[in-house]
């Protein structure tokens, strides 16, 4: 009997022993959720850029966490955001609650982003946004600090700054218009997608172009998914516009653009066309891409710093295209938490968040330094600037992307000139040469 309460004592112990060092093994990793819509290639980026980061990192031993060294493993999560915000918040609470993370990074649409982000909040996680642009995600911040302060801004800068981006954009193309066709007065038409994100660009659209010395031709809210937009763009074309100023984030993007290049409409397409940032676009457009210009984050041969070339060659070995934005991933995890976490010593967020809040960080985009509000309220936005994060424009010049801008930028007239290596000259469509030279 004695022998018999012996040996299952030692079996009880060596059963703790297990369990304790199952334990000790499980807490060496650090969980990251990487949540987008994961059948899209937005989502797809957000999965390849923490994919990079984790590999790099776990590659050198994991992350320093006090005095043991901690691997990063990634969770994914398919949001489906573009089809369905309930698909979304459910994706993020399994986050939370099964997969128990402790970070969370992506995020896309605006509309779901809003409820992920409130369900991160509520479990103290931090949250890197990287993809919805928002200025409400950041104020919410400033508004309810204790509440919001979970959520950091990791891309892209908000939509107060992607539309002032478009605005310098616009610019620049409008002078080269009018210098090249000696217009005397420049007409832009808008097409904005109905979206959350879009909404507060159309009137600042009707208020700014004025103030730009051009005339505004009309706003067209095509829907984000729409297959077919002939009827805006004859009306656009009936207008008679010299830019079309046009704002997508999805899917529609590829129509506009196509349908415009067989209209030959005698105008540039100049603004926020996120599907034009992929190196499938040309394709997707069947060859009527060409002169096609967006906003974007990264193009084969531009560098905002000296970062910037090794993750693009890097990203294009490993997946065969160029990142979009969403990949800024990499980024938020490399350089935004890692270092952090190492710094901090520790993954209580609570201690994270000043260190994040106040630290000025280089990215493959360009330096990232977190604003506050005319108050002094953290926003956890990023700033935007020259020094700072600029984002690029890219055309699409014979079936190839190419960077434009910023190229020869001034800021302000006392501002030093900002032209990133790699850009080339804007090109103008030649049926618009034509139409306005005659």
């Amino acid at each position: 009997m004695e022998r018999w309460e012996k040996g299952i004592f030692i079996l009880a112990m060596a059963f703790l022993f297990a369990i304790t060092s199952f334990t000790v093994a499980f807490s060496q990793e650090i969980k990251i959720g990487v949540i987008g819509p994961m059948k899209f290639v937005q989502g797809i980026g957000h999965w390849n850029g923490a994919t990079m980061a984790a590999e790099e990192l776990n590659a050198k031993g994991g992350i320093q966490v006090g005095n043991k060294k901690m691997k990063i493993k990634l969770i994914q999560a398919d949001s489906n955001e573009f089809l369905n915000v309930t698909d979304a918040t459910n994706a993020m609470e399994r986050l939370m609650t099964q997969d128990k993370v402790d970070f969370v990074v992506g995020g896309f649409r605006t509309e779901a982003v809003f409820a992920m982000q409130d369900i991160a909040m509520e479990h103290k996680k931090i949250f890197i946004g990287c993809g919805a642009a928002h200025d409400e995600l950041c104020l919410r911040v400033a508004k309810d600090y204790n509440r919001y302060k979970y959520w950091f801004r990791g891309t892209p800068y908000s939509s107060t700054y992607l539309v002032r981006a478009a605005f310098i954009h616009l610019g620049t193309v409008a002078a080269i218009v009018k210098q090249s066709l000696n217009l005397p007065k420049i007409r832009v038409a808008a097409a904005m997608e109905k979206a959350a994100w879009a909404d507060p660009m159309v009137p600042a659209f009707e208020a700014t172009i004025p103030k730009m010395g051009m005339e505004v031709a009309g706003v067209w809210r095509p829907s984000s998914i729409a297959t077919d937009v002939t009827a805006e763009l004859s009306a656009i074309q009936r207008a008679d516009a010299h830019i079309m100023f046009a704002i997508f984030s999805s899917s529609v993007g590829i129509p506009f653009a196509r349908q415009a290049g067989e209209l030959k409409i005698p105008a540039v397409q100049v603004g926020i066309n996120v599907e034009a940032q992929k190196d499938g676009f040309w394709q997707a457009t069947q060859g009527m891409a060409n002169y096609v210009i967006t906003n974007n984050t990264y193009a084969r041969g531009v560098e905002a710093n000296e970062l910037t070339r090794p993750f693009v060659e890097a990203y294009i070995k490993r997946f065969g295209e160029t990142p979009t934005y969403t990949a800024a991933t990499y980024d938020a995890i490399l350089y935004g938490l890692a270092p952090t976490i190492e710094q901090a010593g520790t993954l209580d967020p609570d201690k994270l968040i000043p260190i994040l809040e106040n630290r000025v960080y280089k990215v493959a985009t360009g330096t990232i330094k977190y604003m506050k509000d005319a108050q002094g309220n953290h926003l956890h936005d990023l700033t935007f600037g020259p020094g700072y994060l600029t984002g690029i424009a890219t055309q699409w010049q014979d079936g190839k992307l190419v960077g434009v801008w910023p190229n020869k930028w001034k800021a302000t007239p006392e501002a030093p000139e900002v032209t990133y290596k790699g850009v080339v000259p804007i090109k103008l469509p030649p049926w618009m040469i034509e139409k306005y030279k005659k």
